[in-house]
């Protein structure tokens, strides 16, 4: 909005009505409807039409076609397209009327079917409005391979390369690139010819998207995306096409060359999500203090900058993040050394993860697949990262140190670091994450010194620079002091550290059993009452915030002490939701419990509620 000559506010991007009211309020011409929910929404499309806009997108008979999933798979199926046949465990259930992950289950065993089918059935009913669902052959180590195309009115159709989006948190996607590494001519010719049948056989107009699961050398149609897809960045590098223009100019009728030029480089996008990958992907929301990327070798597509707030409503993606090379290893080279560089702070983001999978072996060496990320998620978020939060809070400490020693009112010429007993080490303590560093320093002839971490000193500091030496390698930090932490950026990435005080506050202890939340969202259930007998593990409430939920359970037997929330409220991160009094249970249990002051655990499912974009 802060581009635009006019700016127009409703309530929401879902209220097609005032969409329309609002472009015949100022004059357009046109609607694009970007590449959310209304971008295949048939009905809108049709409104737009009869309300005298041109609408950007295909016709609305083939975002009908198209956006019926069962339908589509006859429809392709016809114009020899294959598709996944076949009722034999592991099934996946998936909804009929629309995507994104929303629906979507995996069955293993006969016995999970009946209520899995309930719940995806339950959950497209609430995003879609139907909820009809279907079972498909699921195949875990199958890559997604998605296949970009144009149409025309005229009937003809370009077939603009194709992406692998195989590495995905949740059915949804994390990593795109273009083209797809690895295929072979004949696997990448076979793709491109059943895309062109696909789209044929609706006389598709506009950007379209065909997706296919290859397994082996097996190919079999996944759905067509009618709208305009958040990875095509990646076609438009390695392309040089304009896929937004060529919407523009196909909706107003111009037609397409003969063919579209031949690809040219590889490209690779990452997905940089609101969210915690160590916490089952929780979304995160707040205030971003930082947030600058090099856009001299990237391309950029933000819709945040510092001091954007990141609420629960929308989809948790901040940006896209795209690089183009001469070659796959030189675009992933330059995409990396971009995150690694990155400074955000402000809330938790999945930019650790992200580097990590550009540092993979597997994925550097074009080894992908579905089930990549799932295998691959421990090792990527793993604890061996603790060295560089040690050295980020060493710098941070010191410099702050010196900060706080400059910057003072009273005896500013005290040394930093000074103290009336010298034998005793100064200790500031920071919390990143869930871990605790408690950094010990001193000063010695006017110098801090640290032997806190081991083979780790203070080379120098000068203003907000921090000069690390670590068994040799010299290092610069930059720390920030910010209200209640420090925000340090160094040659492993941004940390936001929260100081810990010295001195707890009373009011801070919690009451045992006590269940937080895992996360800011909605309430958006409530299954027990207060003085309701509950075994571990039994649902207590659903959390709601960006593009999933979290079903709470009792983190042990016992009674509902206290339930200080209801269906509506919005809550913050660790808020007291309820409280579980362990000793007043009388519910048997068989099964050892977590003790009854930790965290519960968390169940991921795709939101109920379709106030978000799709991916």
């Amino acid at each position: 909005m802060a581009e635009a000559d006019v700016a127009v506010e409703v309530e929401s991007f879902l209220h097609g009505a005032k969409i329309i009211e609002a472009a015949i309020r100022t004059g357009a011409d046109a609607i694009h409807p970007g590449y959310g929910f209304l971008s295949e929404n048939a009905a809108f499309a049709r409104d737009v039409l009869a309300a005298g806009l041109i609408w950007i997108g295909p016709d609305p008979d083939a975002i009908e076609a198209m956006g019926d999933k069962i339908r589509a798979k006859k429809l392709v199926a016809a114009a020899g397209v294959p598709v996944l046949e076949g009722g034999s465990f592991p099934l996946l259930i998936k909804a009929a009327a629309g995507g994104g992950g929303r629906g979507m289950r995996v069955v293993t065993e006969a016995e999970e079917l009946e209520p899995a089918l309930a719940a995806a059935e339950a959950e497209a009913r609430s995003a879609f409005g139907d909820g009809t669902v279907f079972t498909e052959p699921y195949l875990p180590l199958a890559r997604h391979i998605e296949v970009q195309v144009l149409g025309d009115a005229a009937g003809r159709i370009w077939v603009v390369g194709d992406r692998d989006c195989s590495v995905q948190r949740r059915h949804q996607k994390i990593v795109e690139e273009a083209p797809a590494p690895g295929l072979s001519g004949e696997t990448r010719a076979a793709l491109h010819r059943h895309a062109r049948n696909a789209a044929e056989a609706v006389r598709y107009r506009g950007a379209g998207t065909v997706e296919f699961l290859v397994d082996g050398d097996r190919i079999f149609f996944l759905e067509m995306n009618t709208r305009l897809q958040v990875e095509h960045p990646v076609t438009e590098a390695v392309t040089g096409l304009d896929l937004v223009a060529w919407q523009l100019a196909i909706a107003e009728g111009r037609e397409l060359g003969d063919a579209p030029p031949e690809p040219s480089g590889h490209a690779v996008e990452v997905r940089l999500y609101a969210e915690d990958p160590a916490r089952d992907f929780a979304p995160q929301t707040g205030r971003i203090r930082a947030f600058t990327i090099d856009t001299s070798c990237v391309r950029v597509d933000a819709g945040v900058a510092a001091g954007s707030q990141v609420g629960i409503r929308y989809d948790a993606m901040l940006a896209k993040i795209i690089a183009h090379g001469p070659d796959r290893n030189a675009a992933i080279r330059l995409l990396g050394d971009a995150l690694r560089r990155a400074e955000i702070h402000g809330l938790t983001t999945n930019l650790g993860l992200l580097r990590a999978i550009l540092r993979d072996d597997d994925f550097l060496a074009g080894r992908v697949d579905t089930a990549l990320l799932d295998r691959r998620l421990a090792a990527w978020t793993s604890a061996d990262r603790d060295h560089p939060v040690r050295k980020a809070a060493l710098a941070a400490a010191v410099g702050s140190a010196v900060r706080t020693a400059v910057s003072g009112r009273v005896q500013s010429r005290i040394p930093a670091a000074w103290r009336n007993v010298p034998s005793q080490e100064r200790v500031r303590t920071y919390r990143c994450g869930d871990a605790e560093y408690p950094v010990t320093y001193t000063s010695r002839g006017g110098r801090l010194e640290s032997s806190w971490l081991p083979g780790v000193s203070v080379l120098g500091i000068d203003g907000d620079r921090v000069v690390l030496d670590d068994h040799g390698v010299r290092e610069s930090y930059r720390v920030t002091v910010v209200d209640g932490g420090v925000d340090v950026d160094g040659p492993d990435g941004s940390y936001d550290l929260r100081t810990v005080p010295v001195f707890t506050d009373p009011a801070a202890n919690l009451a045992a059993g006590s269940l937080l939340a895992s996360m800011p969202g909605l309430v958006v259930a409530v299954h027990v009452e207060s003085g309701q007998r509950v075994a571990a593990g039994d649902p207590v409430m659903v959390l709601e915030a960006m593009k999933m939920q979290q079903t709470l359970t009792a983190p042990a037997d016992g009674m509902v002490a206290s339930l200080s929330v209801e269906v509506g409220r919005q809550v913050a991160a660790g808020d007291v939701l309820a409280v579980i009094d362990s000793a007043a249970s009388a519910v048997p249990s068989t099964s050892s419990v977590p003790p009854a002051s930790t965290v519960p655990s968390a169940s991921t499912v795709p939101p109920a509620d379709p106030s978000s974009s799709r991916s």
